[in-house]
């Protein structure tokens, strides 16, 4: 588990470092996804909820990554110039976050008749939906139902 205070200060040497003054950092409020390049108001985030639960190291990386697309540009993605510039800055990750999400926040749990469960910070949507684990194609022998998670089922996950 990191502490925020020593998060903001490695962002903040990070983009002293590797950026330039017009760079900011700040945390947001993401439940799935760890950090963010925003390149509009020059900013990088990371999620105050999972940076509490990840490692230093993994809240490291996830920093890494992001100034690496702030040095590679924004048409870059995670093409070559963008995986140069991050294995050089010393990241060492794939391009996506497979770390725990914050699930206890998921307000929303679904299901199929074969017991496999969904996640969801929002409302799902109206549209039916069938469980892509047990059918390639939509079936409604598979159809998820939606119910909202009282307060007690969040906090006990």
């Amino acid at each position: 588990m990191s502490d925020l205070d020593w998060v903001r200060g490695v962002a903040h040497e990070l983009i002293r470092v590797h950026l330039d003054a017009s760079w900011s950092f700040d945390f947001d409020h993401a439940k799935k996804r760890a950090g963010l390049c925003n390149y509009t108001e020059r900013r990088i985030t990371v999620s105050r909820y999972l940076a509490q639960r990840h490692s230093d190291h993994e809240v490291h990386q996830t920093l890494l990554h992001e100034v690496a697309h702030a040095m590679a540009g924004h048409a870059e993605g995670h093409g070559p110039e963008w995986r140069r510039i991050a294995r050089e800055i010393g990241y060492v990750g794939g391009a996506t976050h497979h770390g725990e999400v914050a699930a206890e926040f998921a307000r929303w749990v679904g299901s199929c008749p074969n017991g496999h469960e969904f996640l969801r910070f929002r409302r799902p949507s109206s549209r039916t939906a069938s469980c892509a684990r047990c059918s390639r194609r939509f079936d409604r022998r598979y159809l998820i139902t939606w119910r909202e998670r009282t307060e007690a089922e969040r906090l006990a996950s």
